[in-house]
């Protein structure tokens, strides 16, 4: 049996990740286990262990084991499995961290990682396994934004999408999130409008935005409004502090399909040193009463996105089942936004954490593995 090893998260609120032994888990019916070559960080990473899971994540026990975005090669295949078989290159989603899920050993941040077969994408031999780690939660999360029935519910991709004649609105395009949310909506027909820093225009173009307006603009809400006029809305997604507020104006003065996802809670930005509960929970509340009165008297709806919705809904296994892997295998989407690889090996996620926390633009931190 495989030696497995993981970095722990061994009480609320510890300062750094221990990187000891794990079990090694079997798979059971509908699952595979990797050994993972790279994993990539999130915020939520880095949130939860230094908030720990007063405010959300409250079902998680200590010591656990973050990690999400995971790559690597199959070693094992569990009952009725027929997608992927042993030595196949693959990315997935970690889901350990999911309430209903809640084990460390579908948790990613460890050598041997059991996945959802329905969460796995098998990747071309042209894709490194680090730059493939960047994608499983920002595809989920945007998938989740544009398709869900009660989020925008968009049309889903295509090979050869046909254009719908209609506009989606992702602002944060540079984002992990919004790069995903890009290439998505053009996949699915739909004209994108998106937000963005000026050195990153050309980027966010490069992924099949029409227009991109700088974010920081004081006119930015007034000439989306105005690159929408004569177009049907079907949404709009948001990313980011103060996304959700600017998009209310935009979606409430245009045409079509009064719908926002939201990807981002308006918590904080940098998370307060002192009486944190208080103060974030001050500043959800306070942002949700202006949101709800905005979509009340435009009629707009609007719903926040949990990418843990996907894994039994039906978007999870036709995003990565159905639509990645081709797409991938024939050049139709990138794995974006660019890795920055820090390091290798377990004991180097404490630093990938610490480093993302700093602050990154169209780019994800990764950590590899080994070959």
């Amino acid at each position: 049996m495989p030696t497995n090893q993981a970095a722990w998260l061994m009480a609320p609120r510890a300062p750094q990740l221990q990187v000891q032994s794990a079990p090694y888990t079997h798979p059971e019916e509908g699952q595979i286990v990797i050994r993972n070559r790279a994993i990539a960080i999130n915020p939520i990473d880095w949130v939860l262990q230094g908030q720990g899971t007063s405010l959300m994540y409250r079902w998680i026990k200590y010591p656990c084991m973050l990690g999400v975005d995971v790559a690597g090669e199959v070693v094992e295949v569990g009952p009725g499995v027929t997608r992927h078989r042993v030595g196949d290159r693959v990315v997935g989603k970690a889901c350990g961290t999911h309430e209903k899920i809640d084990r460390s050993a579908q948790a990613g941040f460890q050598l041997y990682v059991v996945l959802a077969a329905h969460m796995v994408s098998r990747i071309p031999d042209t894709l490194s396994y680090e730059k493939a780690a960047v994608l499983p939660l920002g595809i989920s999360t945007a998938a989740c934004g544009l398709f869900e029935p009660d989020q925008l519910n968009l049309r889903h991709p295509q090979p050869k999408p046909t254009p719908t004649g209609r506009t989606v609105i992702i602002w944060g395009g540079s984002t992990s999130v919004g790069s995903n949310a890009i290439q998505l909506a053009t996949a699915a027909g739909y004209e994108v409008l998106t937000t963005a820093s000026p050195h990153n225009f050309d980027y966010v173009k490069s992924l099949g935005a029409a227009k991109a307006f700088d974010y920081r603009s004081k006119t930015v809400v007034r000439d989306m409004i105005a690159a929408c006029k004569g177009k049907p809305l079907a949404g709009a997604l948001t990313v980011g502090a103060n996304a959700a507020d600017s998009c209310m104006d935009i979606v409430g003065s245009c045409t079509g399909d009064k719908r926002i996802s939201m990807a981002s809670y308006p918590v904080p930005s940098p998370p307060p040193k002192t009486f944190t509960v208080v103060r974030t929970m001050f500043a959800y509340i306070s942002a949700n009463l202006s949101y709800w009165i905005k979509s009340k008297t435009r009629g707009i709806q609007y719903n926040y996105i949990f990418a843990s919705t996907l894994y039994d809904n039906g978007i999870g296994e036709m995003i990565f089942g159905e639509f990645l892997p081709a797409a991938l295998a024939e050049g139709r989407y990138r794995a974006v936004p660019e890795e920055v690889v820090y390091g290798q090996g377990l004991e180097n996620v404490q630093g990938a954490m610490d480093f993302h926390k700093q602050g990154l633009s169209a780019k994800k931190v990764v950590v590899s593995l080994g070959e």
